[in-house]
């Protein structure tokens, strides 16, 4: 049970992990969450030379270490940029991230003792208008289509004075960010309304 339970707070970590470094890199905090990166590095540590009989929870813990070390490696690399002043480019896109993830972790060809999983279904594609952003650092193209969308609409709408890109950007991070922590969502849905004469952005949780 103990061990059942440490799973639950790796993977608890792990996303934890992801909402941090987001602030971090979104500027909405001063300092990259280290304490709780080598928090859980110990912990996920802690069980790496200990033989794991029970199948399914041994797919699990390979799972989820396979996991960490995937975004541990795209943090590092944008914290490197970070630091050196460079942009931080659409190389570590979530879309390739997810191939990087799938590869690592599928169960190697012919293995059947692996255990099938009772996992939860993934989150419904987003609505016609709707535009997901799991990340604006990430995302930057979603945010930029996002961008486009809401110039269009303003200038359709009458809407007068100019609105740039990277001020657009931040707000959709800082929305990004607080839905993810008090949703404890996946992603976020963005779409704009026009009221008024006034455009405006809806922001729903996707779970």
């Amino acid at each position: 049970m103990a061990f059942e339970d440490d799973l639950a707070t790796i993977e608890k970590g792990i996303r934890q992990l992801q909402i941090e470094w987001e602030k971090f890199f979104g500027g909405l905090e001063r300092k990259p969450p280290l304490d709780l990166k080598a928090r859980l590095e110990r912990l996920i540590r802690s069980y790496s030379g200990q033989e794991i009989r029970n199948a399914t929870e041994r797919f699990r813990y390979q799972t989820l270490t396979a996991r960490y070390n995937t975004f541990n490696e795209l943090w590092s690399k944008r914290l490197r940029a970070k630091e050196e002043g460079r942009p931080l480019g659409l190389h570590g896109r979530s879309e390739r991230l997810h191939e990087q993830y799938v590869a690592e972790t599928a169960p190697p060809p012919g293995d059947d003792a692996l255990p099938e999983l009772d996992l939860p279904p993934p989150p419904a594609p987003p609505r016609s208008g709707e535009i997901r952003v799991e990340s604006p650092e990430l995302d930057r193209e979603a945010v930029r289509a996002l961008y486009d969308r809401f110039l269009d609409a303003r200038k359709q709408a009458g809407e007068s004075g100019a609105v740039k890109f990277d001020s657009f950007q931040k707000l959709i991070g800082q929305q990004t960010v607080r839905i993810l922590t008090e949703k404890g969502a996946q992603a976020v849905d963005f779409r704009l309304e026009t009221k008024d004469g006034k455009v405006s952005l809806k922001a729903k949780a996707v779970k």
